[in-house]
Order: structure tokens, then sequence, then C-alpha cells
């Protein structure tokens, strides 16, 4: 695609999200819209045993849902990250490139952010270097109407909204009795598909 593509923040997000960056000269990440709950902005989905597993993590709110996300703190009085480098550990200790990868993915999420934005700002990062993607995002400096220009992805990119991107499949570390667990969390492709991740997307 032409031009820079327009993304909302997200944890750990999903193949699509990464796909997507690699189609187009830049990346811009919405950090003035308000929140929204049940999206990819917190929580992402990684392949165990049982099938997809969600992993979520668990947003301050206070009494208002119209906060802007730039200003959505995460909640440490749940024991959010040691579950999820356990759920990441289990799921792929097994794939050929975990330990590889795996180091600074947990030195990230075990890092205390006080804002989610900052979490998923990082982890993006890292995940840009190990794929290989030379590209840094910028961040709107005030909230972008929608229909207003093109590549605009904020809100296409959604867990429960059947996406057009048709995941091709690839080797994954548990068979299990579904079909093939396309479009998961990216660390899924990096864990088992390494170097070659950048090429498949």
């Amino acid at each position: 695609m032409s031009g820079d593509v327009l993304l909302s923040t997200a944890y750990l997000p999903p193949v699509e999200y990464f796909a997507l960056i690699s189609q187009s000269a830049g990346i811009l990440v919405e950090k003035e819209e308000n929140y929204t709950k049940q999206t990819y902005r917190n929580r992402c989905y990684i392949l165990s045993a049982q099938g997809p597993l969600l992993l979520s993590v668990p947003a301050l709110l206070g009494d208002s849902y119209k906060t802007p996300i730039k200003d959505i703190r995460i909640d440490y009085t749940k024991r959010w990250q040691q579950v999820h480098l356990g759920a990441l550990s289990s799921a792929y200790m097994a794939a050929p490139f975990f330990e590889f990868y795996f180091g600074e993915i947990e030195t990230a999420i075990s890092r205390k952010h006080n804002f989610l934005i900052d979490l998923n700002s990082e982890l993006t990062e890292i995940i840009l270097k190990m794929l290989k993607i030379d590209m840094k995002p910028a961040y709107t400096a005030s909230f972008i109407s929608l229909n207003t220009r093109d590549n605009d992805y904020r809100y296409n990119l959604i867990p429960k909204k059947k996406s057009a991107y048709s995941a091709k499949q690839y080797t994954q570390v548990f068979d299990y009795t579904g079909p093939f667990a396309g479009n998961l969390s990216i660390v899924d492709l990096l864990f088992n598909m390494g170097p070659n991740s950048v090429e498949y997307l």
C-alpha cells in the first residue's frame, strides 16, 4: 500500500497487524482515541495445547470508560505478568525459536510500565526489530476522524470480527483437533518461524 498505515495501539498484536505494516511506508499509531474494551489494545491470542488462549492486560478504568488510550494505566493488583509469561513458556517452550526471542519479550513484560500504551509501544518496537522491519511508529497528536484518510485500520482489527486477512498455514507447536489457528499473536509466528517470519508476512 502507498503511504502510512494508521493503527490502534495493541498488545502483542496479531500477525495481520504486522502484515499491514510490512506493506506500508510507515506506521502511525492512534493515541488520542478513547479506550475500547475487548480489543487487541490490551489482549492477544496465543496457541495452547487446548487451542487459542486469550491473554489480557488488566486496565484501570476508573469511573468513566471515556478515557484516552494514552491515559489508560495497567492494574498491577492482578498477577498478569506472571500469568502471561507462564502461558507463553508453556505454549512455546518446544517451539524452534522460543529461546532466541523470548528473553527480550520477557524483559519488556516484566518491566512495570505505568501506562498500557508504553508497554505496547516497547513490545511493538522489539517485534519490529525481530522481524527486521526498519520502521519506528509515530503517534497521533490529535484524534483522526473516521473516513478522512486511506489505510485506516484502527477499528478493523477486532478479535470478535472476522477478518478478510487470509493467513497462510505454517507449522505450529501443538497439533490440536481444530483447524489451523491463523492470525494469532505475532509471537506464535516468531517462535515457530524465526527469521523466516518476515517472508511469511
